[in-house]
């Protein structure tokens, strides 16, 4: 892979992760329409790690206070443990703790059980279907569904719901959301925010919790996919090495603007805009999967 295609991918990649147009499926039909070389695993991880620093770096403070909070929540849990263990075993008195106690302590129980139904739904998706190199007919179906979720979002009425009023039975049906997302061509942004719009979730909270919910879900993908680098088939030419960086960075740096934008985009309710662009490259990709 060279440069200029490298650098392609990064832009395809920073765009479409976070506008909601679906990166997997617009990284497919890149390879597939403008005849770009086939991407390497590593190249593909390190695409979305670039992505997922553009969310951390938008939302570090969020970031912070999640990580920060979700330890102590873990403490208070093992402490908990502990009290459980002494009245049950040495007869010693203790008062359990409020471990969700804060709105971020709640924020951080919303998205782990969120992440548990990604996780489910992407690996059950990735035994059946072909991820690495879908076909133009599964990537403009799926464009199809996009668009059709991003036009309903517009005419949905505004929530109120964050952190302190959502509900982990609203967590489910966005992680649910999340998993079915990882079809090629059906944006994980747009579908989320959809479903969040849909439980009564604040728009501008709905962008956040879309985005810092994609945290885990990159990283468990990527963990998933570490030891497969090790496969010679997966090797890197050291001349690939500064474009992968290359893309990576473009990758970073245009992720960060669309997520700034999304928050404009989402409130001002200009989503339909982004249903007519699905719909019409979902039956481009359509009609080129019979004529290509």
């Amino acid at each position: 892979m060279n440069l200029f295609e490298a650098i392609v991918l990064g832009i395809v990649q920073g765009l479409a992760e976070f506008l909601p147009v679906s990166s997997s499926g617009h990284l497919a039909l890149a390879k597939h329409i403008f005849g770009l070389s086939d991407v390497g695993l590593a190249y593909d991880l390190l695409l979305h790690l670039g992505t997922l620093a553009a969310v951390i770096i938008v939302y570090h403070k969020d970031v912070w206070e999640l990580i920060k909070e979700g330890v102590m929540l873990v403490g208070d849990v093992c402490k908990n443990i502990g009290i459980f263990f002494g009245k049950r075993f040495a007869k010693k008195d203790g008062r359990y703790v409020n471990v969700v106690s804060t709105p971020y302590r709640r924020f951080v129980m919303l998205i782990i059980v969120s992440t548990i139904p990604t996780g489910i739904i992407g690996l059950l998706f990735k035994k059946i279907f072909n991820m690495d190199n879908p076909s133009l007919l599964v990537v403009g179906l799926s464009l199809l569904i996009t668009s059709t979720l991003l036009y309903i979002v517009d005419e949905l009425p505004a929530g109120k719901k964050k952190e302190e009023k959502a509900t982990y039975k609203d967590a489910i049906i966005v992680g649910i959301a999340q998993g079915c997302a990882t079809l090629p061509g059906i944006s994980r942004s747009g579908t989320t925010l959809t479903t969040e719009v849909f439980c009564g979730f604040d728009r501008e909270y709905a962008v956040k919790y879309s985005f810092i919910m994609s945290i885990p879900a990159i990283l468990g993908a990527n963990i998933l996919d570490v030891k497969d680098l090790f496969d010679p088939a997966n090797a890197v030419s050291g001349s690939d090495v500064v474009n992968y960086i290359v893309g990576t960075i473009v990758a970073g740096v245009v992720g960060y603007v669309c997520i700034k934008t999304m928050l404009v985009i989402i409130k001002n309710k200009k989503m339909k805009y982004f249903s007519y662009y699905c719909l019409t490259v979902g039956i481009i990709a359509i009609v080129a999967n019979f004529i290509v």
